[in-house]
């Protein structure tokens, strides 16, 4: 692994382990006890941030009900994976599949040899083989550049501080904690517990962003098929679902694993870009198309 790879990673560590600590001190503080509690949050912090290091690709995996098969499960996909990934020259990644009626795929692990992609049983009733592949190499993509690992430890650290901070906002709402010695404190808790997910969300967002268009390159030089990811993106971002939670009778994504799909499964309504885990798909097409012309090929 790169120096900046390392460094980029402790970077997020220490981000998102200040972003614990700052709920710890809000919530020792409203207690009276500050001190304690931050200690406290950096104790978390260090197990977090070990779990979701070492495991954050067996956390997404179950997060997102994936299932790893063999290739006999799915050769087809199974064989796309194993095109794409000869062609990186990166060993095979393992497989699964997500029972959802939505297609779409992801990739997660900690690099090209400990890599998982995954795609929903849907995608190949829905892609033709030639934009299954330009989607797996986006997929790649990630796993080459090692984006898997800092967006997996990134969605499962935000989400721990969203959790957390949720807590702290409903003992505020709900009056505990009465005794804590500080009279201004709730104001500070309540603060707290709104801004801190919320930074740790942008975290989160900024890291996801930028990939997917770095992995869309990739994806589309690896695979010569640019064309081919432009129309599986239009066809994966029209079936996407209007909100999470609109489909309850299938066992699609969860919204804690959003950030780490080739397209958002989830809708924004009308939401700026700022706070998508994607760059909208009318963007990523313009980039797609500006890779083909400089590969001297036609997309229309």
């Amino acid at each position: 692994m790169s120096a900046s790879i390392y460094l980029k990673i402790t970077m997020l560590f220490a981000v998102l382990t200040g972003l614990l600590m700052a709920i710890g001190f809000a919530v020792g503080y409203y207690f009276g006890d500050p001190l304690l509690f931050m200690l406290l949050g950096l104790g978390l912090a260090a197990v977090f941030n070990f779990a979701s290091y070492f495991f954050s690709d067996s956390l997404v995996i179950r997060m997102s009900k994936a299932k790893i098969i063999q290739e006999s499960d799915n050769p087809t996909l199974f064989g796309a994976v194993r095109n794409v990934a000869q062609k990186a020259g990166i060993p095979m990644p393992k497989v699964g599949v997500v029972d959802s009626p939505q297609p779409n795929a992801f990739a997660t692990g900690r690099g090209p040899t400990k890599a998982v992609v995954c795609a929903t049983s849907s995608i190949l009733q829905t892609l033709t083989p030639a934009e299954l592949e330009a989607v797996i190499g986006h997929e790649i993509g990630h796993v080459v550049h090692r984006d898997v690992l800092m967006s997996s430890v990134a969605a499962t650290m935000a989400g721990a501080i969203s959790y957390i901070g949720t807590i702290a906002l409903w003992s505020v709402m709900l009056g505990g904690g009465g005794g804590g010695k500080n009279r201004n404190s709730p104001i500070v808790l309540l603060v707290a517990a709104i801004l801190v997910p919320l930074g740790a969300t942008f975290v989160r967002l900024g890291i996801s962003r930028n990939d997917e268009y770095s992995a869309d390159e990739y994806g589309a030089k690896l695979t010569r098929n640019p064309g081919g990811l432009i129309s599986a993106l239009g066809k994966i971002s029209s079936k996407a679902q209007s909100k999470p939670g609109s489909n309850r009778r299938n066992s699609g994504p969860s919204p804690a694993t959003s950030s780490l799909w080739i397209v958002n499964p989830f809708k924004g309504s009308s939401m700026l870009e700022l706070f998508s885990t994607h760059p909208s798909t009318p963007h990523r097409v313009e980039r797609l198309k500006k890779v083909a012309r400089e590969m001297n090929l036609y997309v229309p």
